[in-house]
């Protein structure tokens, strides 16, 4: 089967051709057919298999008929950076319709939104909260729409986003195109979907495992030799692009600066940092700039980065959803890739969960010897301790309790940006 069997308008064949689309995927051949009937959908499908263009392309086809210069459809994501890849894959594969989008969300300006969509884009993506801000300031409204898209529909659930979605919907026409796509469906979701699809057809494409493209292999290691091993693999194994979870913020920043330190071309995204450094560190991480990008859960659903090589959970996940998320970022669009994950004793369950989810075990892999060897050293100090070689402690028993403790300088890596550009 091929594109021109869905009988799609020529300007977007040629957007088509023009993202190197040849033969649609799984999702797409189960997908498109109803979507371009004005069925609503509830579509489920693992990461990595072109959900974005199952809605976009159909999408593209309704608008070509009908007003211009009015938002016609709206697409809601549950992060910036997936927000702004959907975008992107409209611009592409819509650059030959005259139709144009416009993202939506926080931590940048509004007035270039609001530009955006007083300049007449018929199309709408954007995340829950900037997209309330501007309907309730009145900058436009959802009068208009024809066609409502929730993306990563269980994700906006994980961030708390069910609230403002119903919201969001109130604001809609009754009489619309829903269309709900999602990697798991958790009860919560479930119940959403069967309240806003009328009649709809569910498309399941065995979404609750990851791409058969994909090695998974274990790692038994304690938590001070992580690192070491992860340096180790980055050096021995050949990695083209790799992407490292970590489940906390501070962790992802850390470690990075550590890869960094060691010679390695690392970055970090997370979400203390602001939206144009993120932006930063994806762009760079995409064209190559940066091999390593250390990462919270941020960035392992919806972000299309083609050629990750390997997926290092160096963090095992606190769900084995999250797992498949996580790997799916590698083994896109048939490629093979790898699943390195480093476990200690207390992520045993967990383990037992992900390979339930597999249907088979993950290949244990051998701890190299030069890790297992490798002795963490002690940390020099903290705000309550002192070392043993500091000058500090034969002298602090010295000063009087009152006395003001001396202020401490800004170290070099609170001021690090991991390749993101400079502080102001």
């Amino acid at each position: 089967m091929s594109f021109t069997d869905y009988k799609l308008h020529s300007t977007i064949t040629a957007g088509i051709t023009s993202c190197g689309y040849t033969t649609p995927t799984p999702i797409q051949k189960e997908a498109i057919p109803s979507i371009l009937e004005g069925r609503d959908i509830l579509g489920l499908a693992q990461t990595g298999t072109g959900k974005t263009a199952a809605f976009v392309l159909p999408l593209l086809q309704r608008l070509l008929a009908g007003p211009r210069k009015k938002v016609r459809a709206l697409i809601v994501a549950p992060t910036r950076e997936l927000a702004e890849q959907i975008h992107k894959n409209i611009g592409q594969m819509a650059q030959h319709t005259g139709l144009r989008s416009v993202v939506l969300y926080g931590g940048v300006g509004k007035q270039p939104q609001i530009k955006g969509i007083r300049s007449g884009a018929e199309i709408v993506v954007a995340c829950p909260g900037r997209l309330l801000d501007l309907l309730n300031e009145k900058v436009f409204n959802l009068r208009a729409v024809e066609v409502l898209v929730l993306d990563e529909a269980d994700h906006m659930f994980d961030k708390g986003f069910l609230p403002d979605i119903r919201r969001i919907i109130k604001q809609s026409p009754r009489k619309r195109q829903t269309l709900v796509f999602s990697a798991t469906m958790p009860k919560e979701i479930r119940h959403l979907a069967e309240d806003i699809l009328h009649n709809p057809i569910t498309v399941q494409i065995n979404h609750t495992l990851p791409a058969p493209s994909i090695s998974h292999l274990l790692y038994q290691i304690s938590k001070t030799k992580k690192t070491a091993l992860l340096k180790n693999l980055l050096t021995e194994k050949e990695m083209a692009s790799t992407l490292v979870f970590t489940r906390t913020k501070h962790k992802a920043k850390s470690l990075a600066l550590q890869l960094q330190k060691s010679g390695f071309s690392a970055t970090a995204i997370q979400g203390n940092l602001c939206q144009s450094k993120r932006q930063l560190a994806m762009d760079g991480f995409r064209n190559g700039t940066f091999k390593i990008l250390v990462a919270t859960d941020i960035a392992a659903r919806g972000i299309d980065v083609s050629g990750i090589s390997h997926v290092i959970n160096y963090d095992m996940p606190d769900t084995a959803e999250t797992y498949t998320h996580r790997t799916g970022r590698t083994g896109r669009a048939s490629r093979s890739g790898q699943a390195f994950s480093f476990a200690d004793h207390e992520d045993s369950k967990m383990i037992a969960l992900i390979e339930r989810n597999l249907g088979k075990q993950m290949a244990r892999e051998a701890v190299p010897e030069a890790v297992n060897n490798f002795k963490p050293t002690k940390p020099v100090g903290n705000r309550n301790t002192f070392s043993k070689n500091s000058k500090n402690d034969t002298t602090r028993s010295k000063k009087s309790a009152s006395a003001p403790r001396p202020k401490k300088q800004r170290s070099k890596a609170s001021s690090f940006d991991f390749g993101l550009g400079r502080r102001d």
